[in-house]
């Protein structure tokens, strides 16, 4: 049987992305700024952990008008909560040996 660490989320091993989708799955929906506000970062690097999410699925991006801005809308995807409680799952089983 392989160690429960072959199960980790290489996407999540970054302390900054799985910051960003716990954070996400304690609120479902949230903005930029409240997110980047919660994991304490910046906007540039908050920009570009997004993308990378984004890019395997697991955070939705939306931008909406708000007044002469534009605001930028952050949510957990099926599959990111998956990963998420997959990552968590494996680090217990690490854990617990």
């Amino acid at each position: 049987m392989a160690h429960p660490r072959s199960e980790l989320d290489k996407e999540l091993l970054s302390p900054l992305r799985l910051s960003i989708l716990s954070a996400l799955s304690r609120v479902g929906e949230a903005e930029f700024a409240a997110i980047r506000d919660a994991i304490e970062t910046n906007d540039a690097e908050l920009s570009r952990q997004l993308t990378r999410l984004s890019d395997v699925g697991y955070v939705r991006i939306d931008k909406q008008p708000s007044g002469r801005y534009m605001k930028t809308w952050l949510s957990l995807t099926k599959e990111g909560h998956a990963a998420l409680t997959a990552h968590i799952a494996a680090l217990k089983r690490i854990t617990d040996n």
